[in-house]
């Protein structure tokens, strides 16, 4: 059941819109009871961010090639892709909504993983001597992710993949270990 609801709710979500990506809807195109999704999701908010953190894994997965720079590109260059179709369109959409209870701990939820498992690959890459001890994953991650969600929200420039390589390269330089004789 699970799966067909959020199923369901994802295509809800590319096809109609967060509008229209009701409990009703969804449980009518999953095939399901209305208080089936209540019982297990309590709200609408609830089920939406489910699906999206469900999808958006797939769609996100977390690279791990050994080298921050190429994990780094390859994994906000999946973002980049991701952001661009309606499903991200919804997501930026909840992610913006402030004051309203239950979106801001779904919200906070969401990008609380997500953020982490990029910082995790820059933590890789302090381990591996790539950057320096003292880079704030955090940081880091909010440096690269800023730029592209910019342009979605505040500019609507497109993000072509060609400038997530160089925004991951910018955001590196000031992080990569470097030796001795090239401070």
């Amino acid at each position: 059941m699970r799966q067909a609801v959020l199923a369901a709710t994802v295509d809800l979500l590319a096809t109609e819109g967060l509008a229209a990506t009701t409990v009703a809807a969804v449980a009518r195109a999953a095939g399901v009871h209305e208080t089936s999704l209540y019982r297990r999701w309590k709200t609408r908010e609830n089920l939406v961010f489910d699906a999206l953190a469900t999808h958006s894994d797939h769609a996100l997965p977390t690279p791990d090639t050994g080298h921050v720079s190429t994990d780094l590109t390859a994994l906000f260059t999946a973002l980049a892709r991701y952001l661009a179709t309606p499903e991200g369109a919804a997501l930026l959409h909840l992610g913006t909504v402030r004051g309203e209870d239950d979106l801001e701990e779904g919200r906070r939820s969401y990008w609380s993983a997500r953020l982490g498992r990029a910082e995790a690959l820059v933590r890789r890459g302090v381990e591996r001597g790539e950057l320096t001890a003292d880079t704030d994953p955090h940081l880091l991650v909010e440096a690269v992710a800023g730029p592209l969600l910019a342009r979605v929200l505040l500019t609507g420039e497109p993000l072509e993949e060609a400038v997530v390589p160089r925004l991951v390269d910018l955001v590196l330089d000031g992080a990569r270990a470097r030796r001795p004789d090239q401070r």
